[in-house]
Protein backbone atom coordinates (compact mmCIF):
# COMPACT_ATOMS: atom_id res chain seq x y z
CA UNK A 1 0.00 0.00 0.00
CA UNK A 2 0.90 3.38 -1.24
CA UNK A 3 -0.50 6.17 1.11
CA UNK A 4 -0.03 10.09 -0.44
CA UNK A 5 -1.27 12.17 2.44
CA UNK A 6 0.16 15.89 3.31
CA UNK A 7 -0.94 19.27 3.64
CA UNK A 8 -1.67 19.20 -0.28
CA UNK A 9 -4.66 16.69 0.75
CA UNK A 10 -6.83 19.87 2.62
CA UNK A 11 -6.91 21.19 -0.94
CA UNK A 12 -8.46 17.90 -2.79
CA UNK A 13 -6.59 18.84 -5.96
CA UNK A 14 -3.93 16.69 -5.80
CA UNK A 15 -0.44 16.87 -4.43
CA UNK A 16 1.43 18.91 -6.92
CA UNK A 17 -1.43 21.86 -6.10
CA UNK A 18 0.94 24.25 -4.98
CA UNK A 19 3.02 23.99 -8.15
CA UNK A 20 0.48 24.06 -10.60
CA UNK A 21 -1.77 26.43 -9.02
CA UNK A 22 1.17 29.02 -8.20
CA UNK A 23 0.09 29.33 -4.59
CA UNK A 24 2.07 31.94 -2.69
CA UNK A 25 4.22 29.81 -0.01
CA UNK A 26 3.34 32.06 2.63
CA UNK A 27 -0.46 31.93 1.92
CA UNK A 28 0.13 27.88 1.30
CA UNK A 29 1.81 27.02 4.95
CA UNK A 30 -0.81 28.53 6.84
CA UNK A 31 -3.13 25.68 5.50
CA UNK A 32 -1.21 24.14 8.56
CA UNK A 33 -3.09 25.54 10.98
CA UNK A 34 -6.39 24.16 9.47
CA UNK A 35 -4.60 20.29 8.84
CA UNK A 36 -5.98 18.67 12.22
CA UNK A 37 -5.60 14.96 10.64
CA UNK A 38 -8.70 14.19 12.76
CA UNK A 39 -9.63 10.76 11.12
CA UNK A 40 -5.85 9.72 9.94
CA UNK A 41 -6.04 6.58 11.51
CA UNK A 42 -3.03 4.91 11.21
CA UNK A 43 -4.02 1.15 12.74
CA UNK A 44 -7.36 1.29 10.30
CA UNK A 45 -5.25 1.98 7.33
CA UNK A 46 -2.63 -0.78 8.28
CA UNK A 47 -6.30 -3.29 8.63
CA UNK A 48 -7.15 -2.48 5.33
CA UNK A 49 -3.61 -3.13 3.93
CA UNK A 50 -3.68 -6.63 5.79
CA UNK A 51 -7.11 -7.09 4.61
CA UNK A 52 -5.97 -6.42 1.23
CA UNK A 53 -3.58 -9.03 1.10
CA UNK A 54 -0.77 -6.53 1.09
CA UNK A 55 2.33 -7.07 2.81
CA UNK A 56 4.33 -3.68 3.23
CA UNK A 57 3.22 -0.06 3.43
CA UNK A 58 4.87 2.95 2.15
CA UNK A 59 4.17 6.35 3.37
CA UNK A 60 5.13 9.90 2.35
CA UNK A 61 6.91 11.59 5.12
CA UNK A 62 7.28 14.88 2.88
CA UNK A 63 6.41 14.92 -0.52
CA UNK A 64 7.74 18.25 -2.78
CA UNK A 65 5.58 20.63 -1.10
CA UNK A 66 8.16 20.59 2.16
CA UNK A 67 5.47 19.56 4.75
CA UNK A 68 6.71 16.96 7.29
CA UNK A 69 4.32 14.27 8.46
CA UNK A 70 6.79 13.64 11.99
CA UNK A 71 8.42 15.54 14.07
CA UNK A 72 11.69 17.19 12.62
CA UNK A 73 14.11 19.64 14.62
CA UNK A 74 15.04 20.64 10.92
CA UNK A 75 11.55 22.71 10.26
CA UNK A 76 8.58 24.33 11.59
CA UNK A 77 6.54 22.67 8.89
CA UNK A 78 5.66 19.63 9.59
CA UNK A 79 2.13 17.94 11.34
CA UNK A 80 3.59 17.95 14.99
CA UNK A 81 3.44 21.88 14.32
CA UNK A 82 0.44 22.04 12.76
CA UNK A 83 -2.99 22.00 14.36
CA UNK A 84 -2.25 18.08 13.90
CA UNK A 85 0.34 17.98 16.91
CA UNK A 86 1.08 14.39 15.86
CA UNK A 87 3.86 12.68 14.12
CA UNK A 88 1.87 10.43 11.84
CA UNK A 89 5.07 8.54 10.62
CA UNK A 90 5.84 7.18 13.99
CA UNK A 91 2.11 6.48 14.26
CA UNK A 92 1.85 4.38 11.20
CA UNK A 93 5.30 2.43 11.60
CA UNK A 94 3.84 1.27 14.75
CA UNK A 95 0.66 0.02 13.45
CA UNK A 96 2.18 -1.40 10.90
CA UNK A 97 4.64 -3.53 12.48
CA UNK A 98 1.56 -4.50 14.94
CA UNK A 99 0.20 -5.75 11.95
CA UNK A 100 3.16 -7.75 10.65
CA UNK A 101 3.61 -5.25 7.99
CA UNK A 102 6.85 -3.85 6.07
CA UNK A 103 7.59 -0.30 6.56
CA UNK A 104 8.71 1.95 3.80
CA UNK A 105 9.39 5.91 3.89
CA UNK A 106 8.90 7.76 1.02
CA UNK A 107 10.81 11.24 0.81
CA UNK A 108 11.06 13.70 -1.63
CA UNK A 109 14.66 14.55 -2.55
CA UNK A 110 13.12 18.06 -3.89
CA UNK A 111 11.55 20.91 -1.60
CA UNK A 112 9.80 23.72 -3.00
CA UNK A 113 9.16 25.52 0.57
CA UNK A 114 12.74 25.42 2.05
CA UNK A 115 14.75 27.99 1.29
CA UNK A 116 16.86 27.98 -1.05
CA UNK A 117 14.88 25.78 -3.41
CA UNK A 118 16.23 23.53 -6.08
CA UNK A 119 15.52 26.63 -8.84
CA UNK A 120 17.85 28.32 -6.73
CA UNK A 121 20.13 25.70 -6.27
CA UNK A 122 20.91 25.75 -10.38
CA UNK A 123 21.32 29.54 -10.38
CA UNK A 124 23.88 29.69 -7.61
CA UNK A 125 26.95 27.51 -6.61
CA UNK A 126 26.38 28.82 -2.83
CA UNK A 127 22.61 28.23 -3.08
CA UNK A 128 23.24 24.50 -4.42
CA UNK A 129 25.66 23.34 -1.61
CA UNK A 130 23.34 24.74 0.83
CA UNK A 131 20.22 22.90 0.11
CA UNK A 132 22.16 19.53 -1.20
CA UNK A 133 23.70 19.41 2.82
CA UNK A 134 20.17 20.14 3.78
CA UNK A 135 18.28 17.49 1.59
CA UNK A 136 21.19 15.44 3.44
CA UNK A 137 20.51 16.16 7.07
CA UNK A 138 16.70 15.52 6.33
CA UNK A 139 17.40 12.27 5.06
CA UNK A 140 19.72 11.77 8.05
CA UNK A 141 17.45 12.84 10.26
CA UNK A 142 14.85 10.72 9.07
CA UNK A 143 16.51 7.10 8.79
CA UNK A 144 18.41 7.98 12.27
CA UNK A 145 14.79 8.67 14.09
CA UNK A 146 13.41 5.85 12.72
CA UNK A 147 15.46 2.60 13.05
CA UNK A 148 14.68 0.17 11.63
CA UNK A 149 12.77 0.62 8.90
CA UNK A 150 12.74 -1.61 5.55
CA UNK A 151 12.58 0.38 2.64
CA UNK A 152 13.60 4.27 1.83
CA UNK A 153 11.46 5.98 -1.07
CA UNK A 154 13.22 8.56 -2.56
CA UNK A 155 11.03 10.65 -5.24
CA UNK A 156 11.65 14.21 -6.87
CA UNK A 157 14.75 13.61 -8.30
CA UNK A 158 14.69 16.60 -10.85
CA UNK A 159 16.69 18.53 -11.77
CA UNK A 160 20.05 17.06 -10.70
CA UNK A 161 21.82 14.10 -11.80
CA UNK A 162 23.41 11.31 -9.46
CA UNK A 163 26.42 13.51 -9.39
CA UNK A 164 24.22 16.44 -8.72
CA UNK A 165 22.59 14.62 -5.56
CA UNK A 166 25.34 13.53 -4.64
CA UNK A 167 23.81 10.02 -4.61
CA UNK A 168 26.80 7.88 -3.95
CA UNK A 169 27.16 9.49 -0.96
CA UNK A 170 24.18 9.67 0.19
CA UNK A 171 23.14 6.22 -0.26
CA UNK A 172 26.48 5.52 1.99
CA UNK A 173 25.20 7.61 4.76
CA UNK A 174 21.79 5.72 4.89
CA UNK A 175 23.27 2.02 4.74
CA UNK A 176 25.55 3.34 7.68
CA UNK A 177 22.71 4.29 9.78
CA UNK A 178 20.19 1.53 8.57
CA UNK A 179 22.49 -1.01 6.77
CA UNK A 180 19.64 -3.92 6.07
CA UNK A 181 17.59 -0.85 4.50
CA UNK A 182 16.66 -1.30 0.77
CA UNK A 183 16.62 2.18 -1.40
CA UNK A 184 14.73 2.57 -4.84
CA UNK A 185 16.35 3.67 -7.99
CA UNK A 186 15.40 7.90 -7.80
CA UNK A 187 17.92 9.81 -6.73
CA UNK A 188 19.72 9.24 -10.06
CA UNK A 189 21.25 5.48 -8.76
CA UNK A 190 20.13 2.48 -9.71
CA UNK A 191 19.14 1.39 -6.20
CA UNK A 192 17.83 -2.34 -5.26
CA UNK A 193 14.59 -1.99 -7.50
CA UNK A 194 13.39 -0.34 -10.39
CA UNK A 195 9.97 1.70 -9.97
CA UNK A 196 7.89 1.76 -13.03
CA UNK A 197 5.24 4.09 -12.31
CA UNK A 198 1.79 4.54 -13.94
CA UNK A 199 2.27 1.28 -16.15
CA UNK A 200 3.40 -2.46 -15.48
CA UNK A 201 6.75 -3.28 -16.82
CA UNK A 202 9.56 -5.59 -15.74
CA UNK A 203 12.88 -4.16 -16.00
CA UNK A 204 15.16 -5.98 -18.91
CA UNK A 205 17.71 -7.31 -17.90
CA UNK A 206 15.42 -8.84 -14.80
CA UNK A 207 16.11 -7.15 -11.58
CA UNK A 208 13.94 -6.58 -8.64
CA UNK A 209 10.88 -4.30 -9.09
CA UNK A 210 7.71 -3.02 -8.38
CA UNK A 211 4.98 -0.97 -10.18
CA UNK A 212 3.33 1.92 -8.13
CA UNK A 213 -0.13 2.63 -9.73
CA UNK A 214 -3.22 4.80 -7.95
CA UNK A 215 -6.41 3.66 -7.48
CA UNK A 216 -8.02 6.54 -9.77
CA UNK A 217 -5.95 8.94 -11.25
CA UNK A 218 -4.55 10.92 -8.42
CA UNK A 219 -1.82 10.57 -5.81
CA UNK A 220 -2.85 13.23 -3.62
CA UNK A 221 -6.66 13.15 -2.75
CA UNK A 222 -8.65 15.47 -5.43
CA UNK A 223 -12.14 15.72 -4.46
CA UNK A 224 -12.88 15.61 -8.49
CA UNK A 225 -11.11 12.27 -9.73
CA UNK A 226 -14.04 9.67 -9.48
CA UNK A 227 -12.57 7.02 -12.29
CA UNK A 228 -12.06 4.50 -9.65
CA UNK A 229 -10.35 1.07 -10.91
CA UNK A 230 -12.26 -2.25 -10.21
CA UNK A 231 -11.70 -5.04 -8.64
CA UNK A 232 -11.01 -6.96 -11.72
CA UNK A 233 -8.59 -3.97 -13.15
CA UNK A 234 -6.64 -4.33 -10.13
CA UNK A 235 -6.38 -7.64 -10.53
CA UNK A 236 -5.10 -7.29 -13.97
CA UNK A 237 -2.33 -5.21 -12.62
CA UNK A 238 -1.44 -8.05 -10.11
CA UNK A 239 -1.23 -10.71 -13.01
CA UNK A 240 0.93 -8.83 -15.01
CA UNK A 241 3.33 -7.87 -11.96
CA UNK A 242 3.38 -11.95 -11.43
CA UNK A 243 3.96 -12.36 -14.77
CA UNK A 244 7.08 -10.07 -14.53
CA UNK A 245 7.80 -11.43 -10.56
CA UNK A 246 7.54 -7.80 -9.60
CA UNK A 247 5.37 -6.50 -6.83
CA UNK A 248 2.42 -3.50 -7.07
CA UNK A 249 2.43 -0.78 -5.04
CA UNK A 250 -1.07 0.44 -4.69
CA UNK A 251 -1.47 3.75 -3.58
CA UNK A 252 -4.81 5.79 -1.73
CA UNK A 253 -5.33 9.13 -0.91
CA UNK A 254 -6.56 9.95 2.22
CA UNK A 255 -8.82 13.11 2.14
CA UNK A 256 -7.91 16.46 4.02
CA UNK A 257 -9.35 14.94 7.42
CA UNK A 258 -7.05 11.75 7.10
CA UNK A 259 -9.97 9.71 6.03
CA UNK A 260 -9.61 6.97 3.31
CA UNK A 261 -12.35 7.66 0.30
CA UNK A 262 -15.12 5.06 0.76
CA UNK A 263 -14.53 4.06 -2.88
CA UNK A 264 -10.88 2.77 -1.98
CA UNK A 265 -12.15 0.76 0.88
CA UNK A 266 -14.31 -1.26 -1.49
CA UNK A 267 -12.33 -1.77 -3.88
CA UNK A 268 -9.30 -3.19 -1.83
CA UNK A 269 -11.44 -5.25 0.06
CA UNK A 270 -12.86 -7.07 -2.47
CA UNK A 271 -9.15 -7.65 -4.21
CA UNK A 272 -8.65 -8.77 -0.56
CA UNK A 273 -11.45 -11.45 -0.67
CA UNK A 274 -10.26 -12.80 -4.15
CA UNK A 275 -6.87 -13.46 -2.80
CA UNK A 276 -7.99 -15.12 -0.37
CA UNK A 277 -9.57 -17.49 -2.68
CA UNK A 278 -7.29 -16.99 -5.30
CA UNK A 279 -3.90 -15.72 -4.58
CA UNK A 280 -2.06 -19.04 -5.76
CA UNK A 281 -2.16 -18.08 -8.77
CA UNK A 282 -0.45 -14.62 -8.24
CA UNK A 283 2.19 -15.08 -5.53
CA UNK A 284 5.80 -16.25 -5.61
CA UNK A 285 4.80 -17.16 -9.76
CA UNK A 286 7.21 -17.58 -12.80
CA UNK A 287 8.14 -15.17 -15.18
CA UNK A 288 5.68 -16.21 -18.41
CA UNK A 289 5.98 -14.05 -21.36
CA UNK A 290 4.50 -15.75 -24.53
CA UNK A 291 6.21 -16.94 -27.44
CA UNK A 292 5.81 -13.91 -29.86
CA UNK A 293 9.12 -13.52 -30.77
CA UNK A 294 9.81 -17.37 -31.41
CA UNK A 295 6.81 -17.36 -34.20
CA UNK A 296 7.05 -14.13 -35.36
CA UNK A 297 3.46 -13.53 -35.72
CA UNK A 298 1.34 -10.77 -34.18
CA UNK A 299 -0.31 -10.85 -30.99
CA UNK A 300 -3.61 -12.71 -31.29
CA UNK A 301 -4.31 -10.77 -27.56
CA UNK A 302 -6.09 -12.91 -25.15
CA UNK A 303 -7.30 -9.88 -22.87
CA UNK A 304 -10.66 -10.40 -24.08
CA UNK A 305 -10.77 -13.01 -21.86
CA UNK A 306 -8.46 -12.26 -19.34
CA UNK A 307 -4.52 -12.88 -18.95
CA UNK A 308 -2.41 -15.73 -17.88
CA UNK A 309 0.69 -16.38 -15.11
CA UNK A 310 2.19 -19.54 -14.02
CA UNK A 311 4.48 -21.64 -11.08
CA UNK A 312 6.70 -24.35 -12.02
CA UNK A 313 4.23 -26.87 -14.51
CA UNK A 314 0.90 -25.49 -13.36
CA UNK A 315 -0.73 -22.53 -15.73
CA UNK A 316 -3.40 -20.33 -14.57
CA UNK A 317 -5.77 -18.55 -16.42
CA UNK A 318 -7.74 -15.93 -15.00
CA UNK A 319 -10.50 -15.33 -16.86
CA UNK A 320 -12.13 -11.79 -16.12
CA UNK A 321 -14.23 -12.05 -18.99
CA UNK A 322 -16.09 -15.43 -18.71
CA UNK A 323 -16.27 -17.23 -21.78
CA UNK A 324 -19.29 -18.98 -21.86
CA UNK A 325 -19.96 -22.66 -21.39
CA UNK A 326 -17.01 -24.06 -23.92
CA UNK A 327 -13.91 -22.07 -25.54
CA UNK A 328 -10.43 -23.31 -26.82
CA UNK A 329 -6.76 -22.42 -25.88
CA UNK A 330 -5.00 -22.36 -28.61
CA UNK A 331 -1.02 -22.53 -28.90
CA UNK A 332 -0.39 -24.46 -26.08
CA UNK A 333 3.55 -26.24 -25.80
CA UNK A 334 2.53 -28.96 -23.53
CA UNK A 335 0.55 -31.85 -22.65
CA UNK A 336 -2.62 -31.09 -20.03
CA UNK A 337 -3.11 -33.53 -17.30
CA UNK A 338 -6.10 -31.83 -15.04
CA UNK A 339 -7.76 -28.29 -15.44
CA UNK A 340 -10.10 -27.11 -12.56
CA UNK A 341 -10.95 -23.87 -10.70
CA UNK A 342 -9.29 -22.40 -8.28
CA UNK A 343 -11.30 -23.61 -5.02
CA UNK A 344 -13.27 -26.40 -6.19
CA UNK A 345 -12.30 -29.90 -6.78
CA UNK A 346 -14.72 -30.85 -9.69
CA UNK A 347 -12.08 -31.32 -12.47
CA UNK A 348 -13.24 -29.62 -15.63
CA UNK A 349 -13.47 -31.84 -18.60
CA UNK A 350 -11.59 -30.69 -21.66
CA UNK A 351 -10.18 -32.39 -25.15
CA UNK A 352 -6.20 -31.80 -25.96
CA UNK A 353 -5.50 -31.52 -30.05
CA UNK A 354 -1.62 -30.66 -30.88
CA UNK A 355 -1.38 -27.33 -29.41
CA UNK A 356 -5.57 -26.81 -29.25
CA UNK A 357 -7.18 -27.32 -25.64
CA UNK A 358 -10.84 -27.11 -25.40
CA UNK A 359 -12.85 -26.67 -22.30
CA UNK A 360 -16.22 -28.22 -22.10
CA UNK A 361 -19.21 -27.97 -19.88
CA UNK A 362 -18.26 -25.00 -18.08
CA UNK A 363 -21.16 -22.85 -16.06
CA UNK A 364 -23.13 -20.65 -18.09
CA UNK A 365 -22.23 -17.58 -15.86
CA UNK A 366 -18.89 -17.11 -13.60
CA UNK A 367 -18.87 -18.65 -10.82
CA UNK A 368 -16.79 -15.90 -8.84
CA UNK A 369 -18.25 -13.00 -8.96
CA UNK A 370 -14.82 -11.22 -9.51
CA UNK A 371 -12.62 -13.60 -12.09
CA UNK A 372 -12.58 -17.32 -11.53
CA UNK A 373 -9.29 -18.87 -12.45
CA UNK A 374 -8.76 -22.19 -14.07
CA UNK A 375 -5.97 -24.22 -12.66
CA UNK A 376 -4.25 -26.26 -15.50
CA UNK A 377 -1.67 -28.96 -14.70
CA UNK A 378 1.00 -29.65 -17.30
CA UNK A 379 3.13 -31.98 -18.08
CA UNK A 380 6.33 -29.30 -17.98
CA UNK A 381 6.94 -25.92 -17.13
CA UNK A 382 4.13 -24.29 -19.45
CA UNK A 383 4.37 -22.12 -22.71
CA UNK A 384 1.67 -20.63 -25.00
CA UNK A 385 2.17 -18.93 -28.47
CA UNK A 386 -0.53 -16.21 -28.84
CA UNK A 387 0.27 -16.30 -32.72
CA UNK A 388 -1.53 -19.73 -32.61
CA UNK A 389 -2.20 -20.86 -36.20
CA UNK A 390 -1.48 -17.78 -38.11
CA UNK A 391 1.71 -19.10 -39.67
CA UNK A 392 1.44 -19.06 -43.38
CA UNK A 393 2.56 -16.88 -45.78
CA UNK A 394 -0.81 -15.82 -46.98
CA UNK A 395 -1.64 -14.10 -43.52
CA UNK A 396 -0.26 -10.35 -43.59
CA UNK A 397 1.48 -8.95 -40.32
CA UNK A 398 -0.63 -5.46 -39.46
CA UNK A 399 0.61 -2.37 -40.01
CA UNK A 400 1.71 -1.90 -36.91
CA UNK A 401 2.80 -4.28 -33.84
CA UNK A 402 0.29 -3.16 -30.79
CA UNK A 403 2.13 -5.53 -28.87
CA UNK A 404 5.70 -3.31 -27.02
CA UNK A 405 9.30 -5.12 -26.87
CA UNK A 406 8.39 -5.42 -23.43
CA UNK A 407 6.22 -8.67 -23.13
CA UNK A 408 5.26 -8.68 -19.39
CA UNK A 409 2.93 -5.85 -20.00
CA UNK A 410 -0.41 -7.44 -20.69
Amino acid sequence: MFVHYGLYSLLGRGEWVLNREGIPIDEYKRWANRFTADKFDAGAICDLAVRAGMRYIVLTTMHHDGFRLYDTDLSDFSSVKSACKRDLVAETIRAARARGLKVGLYHSLNNWTDQPDSVSALEDPEAYEVFIRNTHERIRELVTKYNPIDVLWYDGWWPFTAEGWRAEVLNEMVRTIQPHILLNNRNGLPGDFGTPEGHVSAPEPWRPWEACMTLNDSWGYHGGDHNWKSAGAVIDLLAACANGRGNLLLNIGPGGDGSVPEESVAILKQVGDWLIRNGECLFDTDSFNFGLRERGGHRSDWTHHGPFTAKGNVLYFLARRWPGREFAINGLQCRLNRISILGEQKSIAFQQTGERVILKDLPALDPDPVCSVFRIECDRPPQVYLCGGLRTPSVPHPPYDPCPSDLTHH
